[in-house]
């Protein structure tokens, strides 16, 4: 029995990082603490108020633990990391998850690229960003390569130099094409730098160059060509008018402010690079009643730069928060160089801020209500699951399913959702490997044992020292699988878990009669499902994105005529004679069933070729090669 009283007198005078359970050994608060004597007793103070939020929290706490740190710094980084693992409920939670994308030059490289990147590393490469639209950046980069002639291949040059024929983009006259030597290291780099200049906000040269392209394709009357150039003319301006300058000191900044109110509040940032305002972001964060701005600020400081790539050298806020120091120490550390938190007074500082607020309390006022919806569809859903479930603590859920045409080139699909969102960037496609024929059980088999199987190479590869980032995605392993049938796919996912030694759990999508949802197959029982409730339509969102991504990767693969059969393998069999051979027996199966003289009836096919269909199958069985 844990006797709160007497634990709290055992609480160190030391620095650390303290942590609130219920009386269900949910994690429901973390903190960090100068010392964890003071800062923990004082919850249980009488006379302590820090506002509704912190006191129904201390009715909930059954025992608590700490771990002490040797700084405030440290404690400041693992409290960090602590709520970023659990997200604990009382906890000032960003409800945003976002990244942004960076633009990437190359310069590690003899022939340097131009990317759209989403994460910054320590290489050689000069990042610009971040940026609030993908389209904006994707528009901007891909002019900057067409006009430029800049390569997007990934041949490593100069060692792959004349080892292959130029790309279309070449022949287009879109690239310089440095893989053939066409263009030396010295002339492609000016080039580079001319795409820098730009980046930088100088893009007086690429429009002089289009005004000159333009007037040279209008005097020869090639007017389609003149109006390209006229919109891409258009395109520079409009990205040159969204980089209004705001400052004269060519410095890196965010500013960052907050509006809120009793139960919601919007942090608004402000990024500027360079001098110039690139863009804006809003982020909703959940409070509690009578949470302080300055609490919501210095809370969001440390969710928010825990997960972005870039820290810039200043940090503009419309208050003083009271960790400001240690905030400073923690991301210049996180940097590699000097930050500072800073509250301006006047002038052009001090309007951007309060122009910031207003931002935040515009956005508040009108996203109160859809914020409550897109909660209610997305967590409020997952609250759902888990209650009918009886479990604790999902976020992270992974749907399977399997598609073909009577066997052929069966296809799997992984769709990841977590905290009730899709999250396509976890999303996998598998081609079947060691599945011939409409099996659905035995390919949903193998698509399981792969997914599970990379995951537990990347851990036993973590191990070497990598982040999960650089060893992959597949690390992480889902809170619960969720099959797309009942106790058949069910049984086999635990088939597959039990022999890799893991356990996960797994719930079955149950659909009626008419292909739709009943209900959920979960521990030998069918669990019945509100067809009006959130969770109800969040599980069949999933069951959806599943079917819809597995569909389209088959017919991707149709449409693209990339489907390899063993048919293709037939001396004599060409596309024609391989569909018409499909359309007739619709399975691999049947056509190795077939006579010579049954074949011949197949459209296009004659003597020799029907022979040579059934010469391949008998002789590859005699083989054991099938």
């Amino acid at each position: 029995m844990f006797d709160i009283k007497e634990e709290l007198s055992k609480l160190p005078d030391q620095p650390g990082v303290y942590i609130m359970h219920d009386k269900n050994d949910v994690i429901i608060y973390i903190g960090k603490a100068v010392s964890l004597r003071k800062r923990v007793h004082q919850y249980f103070q009488p006379s302590h108020n820090e506002g509704l939020k912190k006191k129904q929290m201390v009715e909930h706490i059954a025992w608590f633990e700490y771990v002490i740190t040797d700084s405030e710094l440290e404690a400041l980084v693992l409290e960090c990391n602590l709520i970023k693992e659990h997200m604990p409920k009382y906890n000032t939670m960003l409800r945003d998850d976002k990244t942004y994308p960076y633009i990437r030059v190359t310069l590690g490289e003899d022939y340097p690229r131009i990317q759209v990147v989403r994460q910054m590393k320590k290489d050689k490469s000069r990042y610009f960003g971040p940026y609030t639209s993908g389209y904006a950046v994707n528009q901007t980069v891909e002019l900057l390569n067409k006009l430029l002639g800049l390569r997007t291949c990934n041949r490593k040059l100069p060692r792959d130099i004349g080892a292959d024929r130029p790309c279309l983009n070449y022949h287009l006259h879109q690239c310089l094409a440095p893989c053939q030597g066409i263009v030396d290291k010295e002339e492609y780099r000016a080039k580079v730098q001319e795409a820098i200049d730009f980046l930088n906000g100088n893009q007086k040269p690429i429009l002089a160059m289009l005004r000159e392209k333009m007037q040279q394709a209008s005097e020869a009357m090639e007017f389609e060509k003149a109006m390209e150039y006229r919109d891409l003319i258009n395109s520079v301006n409009q990205i040159a008018q969204k980089q209004k300058i705001t400052q004269s000191d060519g410095e890196d900044k965010d500013i960052v402010a907050v509006a809120c109110d009793d139960t919601d509040a919007v942090v608004q940032v402000f990024f500027v690079r360079g001098g110039k305002l690139i863009g804006r972001d809003h982020f909703h964060v959940r409070v509690g009643t009578e949470t302080e701005r300055s609490t919501i600020l210095a809370d969001f400081i440390k969710q928010f730069y825990s997960g972005t790539p870039y820290i810039p050298r200043e940090i503009m806020l419309q208050q003083a928060v009271e960790e400001a120091k240690v905030l400073e120490e923690w991301l210049t550390r996180k940097r590699g160089s000097r930050v500072y938190i800073r509250i301006p007074r006047k002038g052009m500082k001090e309007r951007l801020v309060e122009l910031a607020a207003k931002n935040a309390q515009m956005v508040l006022d009108q996203d109160k209500e859809k914020i409550k919806r897109e909660e209610g569809r997305t967590i409020g859903a997952v609250r759902e699951i888990e209650k009918l479930l009886g479990m604790k603590n999902l976020n992270r859920m992974e749907a399977f399913d399997i598609s073909n045409i009577s066997g052929f080139e069966t296809v799997g699909s992984m769709v990841v959702f977590e905290k009730g969102k899709a999250k396509k960037s976890d999303y996998r496609k598998f081609k079947l490997r060691t599945v011939t024929g409409p099996d659905d059980y035995a390919s949903m088999h193998e698509v399981l044992t792969r997914r599970l199987l990379h995951g537990l190479q990347e851990m036993e590869e973590l191990q070497t020292g990598d982040t999960p980032e650089e060893v992959g995605s597949f690390i992480r392993f889902p809170d619960l699988i969720l099959m797309d049938g009942g106790r058949g796919q069910v049984n086999i996912c635990l088939q597959v878990l039990q022999e890799l030694g893991l356990h996960i759990p797994v719930c079955g999508m149950v659909k009626d009669d008419n292909h739709n949802t009943r209900g959920l197959y979960y521990n030998n029982v069918e669990v019945p499902i509100d067809r009006h409730s959130e969770g109800f339509k969040l599980i069949t969102r999933i069951q959806d994105e599943a079917h819809r991504f597995a569909v389209e990767y088959h017919r991707s693969l149709r449409s693209k005529e990339q489907v390899h059969s063993v048919l293709d393998d037939i001396p004599g069999i060409g596309p024609a004679r391989r569909k018409a051979l499909m359309r007739r027996y619709q399975s691999l199966e049947k056509i190795k069933e077939a006579t010579v003289a049954d074949l011949m009836l197949t459209d296009s096919m004659n003597q020799a070729a029907a022979e040579a269909v059934y010469r391949f199958f008998h002789e590859v069985e005699e083989g054991g090669k099938l």
